[in-house]
């Protein structure tokens, strides 16, 4: 951008007064020259630096604009650094606001005084179990709101989305029947070749069926679907809500007067509540098979004889254990994801927060639900 023809570049004169030195400003100190105005600003500064103190004449400045503010303001704090005392003069109401609003500022930083160690341990403590405690309170609300979203969808079962929860059915249970299979066949295959390994020092091999059925039928099975769905599928329903939220469709629905839990969040978390009991059955029948596999090559047991030794120490009851826990670990993952997808901000940094808080604090309530229930059915005896 050149400068203007009628507008004098920018400059200064140096009349000596007294002690002190007195710079009068003239020209126009805007962007338009901002080449010469950086060597003018340089000369001014190095000029003013050789006295005690200086004054900035502005009265004679036709034109100034924040670069021009900018490279003054610059001058006298390069000044104020090398003990030059400085002063704007003569400048018109106008060019003080500018050069006030151009001032350079520092950015403050915050003290934190050096506390006792010990101190710093328990109230960090305190503040986590305080923020677990209102996260608890935050899920039970939440889950009050669903069970009313329900109750609601009841009296008018026109209005649910019977097809969104065919879809999402289809999303977390059957194109999930691969990788739960493969992991359960896995971890059935390495339980059953270590209990062999072990209990054959006393001669009791043949236990690892025990080992095997009831470990796979009572925890392992329903424990392992769970992990992975919540970072699976209750990853996605958190993805999924905050993006709405971001992109303002919750905001939308509210006002076109739809409840976004009934329309959104109640199909995703019944889905989720049909699937899992499924995915846990063929979870439990791909443990049982990857373990009776191992035990077929790697401990000679027969199928016919692991398949005997099965029945004998299964009953339908270790199996139904399993089967229990799942719509309850559903229900505990599709609430936290949908609580946490919902309260996601407008950035994509807490988006990415949420979803990963999401699946970590749906894989420690699944883990804390099933040592619950373990209790539960071993002090029952069932």
């Amino acid at each position: 951008m050149a400068q203007e023809p009628d507008a004098a570049p920018p400059d200064f004169s140096r009349p000596r007064t007294g002690d002190g030195r007195r710079f009068v400003l003239s020209g126009a100190w805007t962007l338009a020259a901002s080449g010469r105005l950086e060597r003018v600003a340089a000369e001014l500064a190095e000029e003013a630096v050789r006295g005690r103190d200086a004054a900035l004449d502005l009265g004679g400045i036709a034109r100034l604009d924040t670069a021009g503010a900018f490279a003054l303001n610059r001058v006298q704090d390069e000044l104020g650094r090398k003990g030059v005392a400085s002063a704007f003069v003569a400048a018109r109401r106008e060019h003080e606001i500018l050069l006030q609003e151009a001032r350079l500022r520092e950015a403050p930083t915050a003290s934190h005084p050096r506390e006792n160690f010990l101190f710093e341990l328990v109230a960090d403590f305190g503040q986590s179990l305080v923020g677990g405690l209102r996260e608890a309170a935050r899920g039970v609300s939440f889950l009050g709101e669903f069970v009313r979203a329900l109750g609601s969808l009841a009296r008018r079962p026109w209005t649910f989305r019977l097809t969104s929860l065919v879809y999402q059915t289809e999303r977390f249970a059957f194109r999930a029947i691969p990788i739960i299979f493969l992991i359960n066949l896995a971890v059935g295959a390495i339980v059953a070749q270590q209990g062999i390994y072990e209990l054959s020092f006393f001669g009791a091999g043949s236990y690892s069926v025990n080992l095997i059925g009831i470990l796979v039928l009572r925890e392992l099975g329903v424990l392992l679907t769970s992990i992975m769905i919540a970072g699976r599928s209750g990853s996605a329903i958190t993805a999924e809500l905050g993006s709405m939220v971001m992109r303002e469709e919750i905001d939308a629905l509210r006002a076109m007067g739809l409840s976004p839990i009934e329309v959104l969040v109640a199909p995703r978390i019944l889905a989720l509540v049909l699937s899992l009991p499924l995915l846990t059955f063929i979870a439990d029948m791909a443990g049982l098979l990857g373990g009776g596999v191992v035990s077929w090559t790697y401990g000679g047991t027969s199928p016919a004889a692991f398949l005997a030794l099965l029945h004998n120490v299964i009953r339908v009851r270790q199996f139904m254990v399993g089967l229990i826990k799942a719509p309850f670990m559903a229900l505990v993952i599709g609430v936290i994801a949908a609580q946490d997808g919902l309260s996601t901000k407008g950035s994509a940094e807490s988006l990415g927060r949420q979803v990963t808080s999401s699946v970590v604090k749906s894989i420690f309530m699944v883990i804390i639900l099933d040592g619950l229930f373990a209790i539960f059915f071993t002090a029952i005896d069932f």
